[in-house]
């Protein structure tokens, strides 16, 4: 919206408690966040959540980028269009792709902001996506300090045990994180190539070791490799697990092993980068 457009509705806006409050007009933002995997977009209005949703990213990114806008405002219950939407944040390895983004801002400012406005007592986010793993420091504002990111390798990412559960054939991740808090004997698994990390799986099988111990095995296995990752930081609580994989009780569980913390984990983990880059789309909205 230009500054034109905006004084004559005559926005009047305070911050209160980190939530934008606006008389006078209903602003409509939305993050896009645009990952390997899967595609997510929030929409925001008045501060507060209003809609979400989630879809694969597929082979057709601008297809997947306007299909999954179109279902948060369903899911929203706004009868309007993504023209009518205020303004628009995109992030995510893809955000160049959001033709109709007013601003374009990197994942991990996104990640950082959405993980403090929904536990504001963050202060270290671990992010693990369908490609690439983040460990974030925070400060008591949502900013960050610090960070590393692992986007060169899959060892530490759902992509790596999306690999293994095809190997084990387990159905889904979700259900491999199932799985390995069933195992009494871990498997050691100690490469940290995903390739040469299924071939080590496949001997391990073929030597009769119980699936349920293989699949703890992975699980510790990716969980070391982020812990180690993020270990080059200062890991500090309140802790937060965002991304898909934060879904995956397995990995929670030895990941929290490894770093020696509780981890935190909001309500729906995979939209927390969408969900900052509509907070950044708010205030940008306001300016």
């Amino acid at each position: 919206m230009n500054p034109e457009k905006r004084a004559l509705h005559f926005i009047e806006a305070v911050d209160r408690s980190k939530s934008v409050i606006v008389r006078g007009i209903e602003m409509l933002v939305a993050g896009i966040d645009i990952g390997a995997a899967t595609a997510k977009t929030v929409i925001m209005g008045n501060g507060e959540i209003l809609g979400y949703a989630i879809r694969p990213t597929g082979h057709n990114v601008k297809l997947a980028t306007n299909r999954v806008t179109e279902e948060a405002l369903d899911n929203a219950k706004l009868s309007t269009s993504i023209d009518n939407l205020n303004y628009i944040v995109s992030t995510g390895y893809a955000r160049g792709s959001v033709d109709f983004a007013n601003k374009t801002v990197t994942e991990i400012i996104c990640h950082a902001k959405g993980a403090h406005f929904v536990i504001p007592s963050t202060r270290f986010v671990i992010d693990m996506g369908g490609q690439d793993s983040k460990a974030i420091e925070v400060d008591r504002e949502g900013n960050i300090t610090n960070f590393i990111m692992n986007d060169k390798c899959a060892a530490g990412t759902g992509r790596f045990l999306e690999v293994m559960a095809n190997v084990l054939e387990v159905e889904s991740v979700a259900e491999m994180g199932q799985l390995a808090l069933q195992s009494e004997e871990p498997c050691s698994i100690s490469s940290t190539c995903t390739v040469f990390a299924e071939t080590e799986v496949v001997v391990l099988r073929a030597e009769g070791k119980d699936r349920k111990d293989l699949i703890a095995g992975v699980h510790k296995a990716v969980s070391a490799r982020v812990a180690a990752m993020a270990s080059t930081l200062t890991i500090t609580p309140d802790a937060v697990f965002t991304g898909g994989v934060a879904k995956n009780i397995g990995v929670k569980k030895f990941l929290e092993e490894e770093i020696g913390m509780e981890l935190l984990v909001p309500d729906e983990p995979q939209i927390i980068g969408a969900l900052g880059a509509a907070l950044l789309a708010q205030t940008e909205l306001i300016k």
